[in-house]
């Protein structure tokens, strides 16, 4: 499977940058490396704020605050899990019903989960640690969004400008999707419809 450097030569070379990366952690002597280390987590934070990919989706209780932030309108606030890149949903114990939330932050900066539900649990994206556990189509969906920021300051000009929106208008029109449609498969719910005729009976 792909390392973080694999990644980050495919996307030179779908600008079609003849220049191999050796390390971006730290970077190496190259503009090149400096510019994966750089974008690489850009584009892999932004990757995983558009899905809730199931590979990185994890759920835990939610830590309960004092209080909620004054005149917020909500009865419970909860500390942000560490390591939240993006809440799914919030539920009460032992239900999958979603709950409603919002997300604020303190004075200090510090975003808190408000809520009306006692006791939450929370559905919430991580960001994905270890590039060989990927999906083959979202690796390839991280490749296309890293090139695209990195056509700009790679082969610049009008003609990294015109190399930026290619790969960006792939991304979204058919790497994207393509990983969506994969990640969804992966994820079975049984269906509890009863038709109204049974329902009657």
């Amino acid at each position: 499977m792909a390392s973080t450097i694999d990644i980050c030569n495919l996307a030179l070379a779908r600008l079609g940058d003849d220049a191999t990366v050796a390390s971006i952690d730290p970077p190496e002597n190259s503009p090149q490396a400096g510019h994966c280390a750089r974008f690489y987590p850009m584009a892999l934070a932004t990757l995983v704020s558009l899905h809730p990919w199931s590979f990185c989706t994890t759920r835990a209780p939610l830590a309960p605050l004092a209080a909620p932030p004054a005149g917020a309108g909500w009865s419970h606030g909860y500390a942000a899990p560490a390591g939240l890149q993006r809440l799914i949903s919030i539920h009460a114990p032992g239900s999958d019903a979603p709950q409603s939330y919002a997300i604020e932050a303190t004075p200090s900066g510090a975003p808190v989960i408000l809520s009306n539900t006692p006791e939450a649990w929370a559905r919430y994206l991580l960001l994905p640690g270890d590039p060989a556990r990927f999906p083959p189509l979202f690796t390839d969906a991280l490749v296309l969004l890293l090139a695209s920021m990195l056509a700009g300051p790679v082969v610049k000009g009008d003609a990294g400008a015109a190399a930026a929106k290619r790969c960006l208008d792939y991304f979204y029109s058919v790497s994207l999707p393509q990983a969506r449609t994969a990640d969804v498969a992966q994820q079975r719910k049984p269906l509890n419809h009863v038709a109204p005729w049974m329902a009657a009976r």
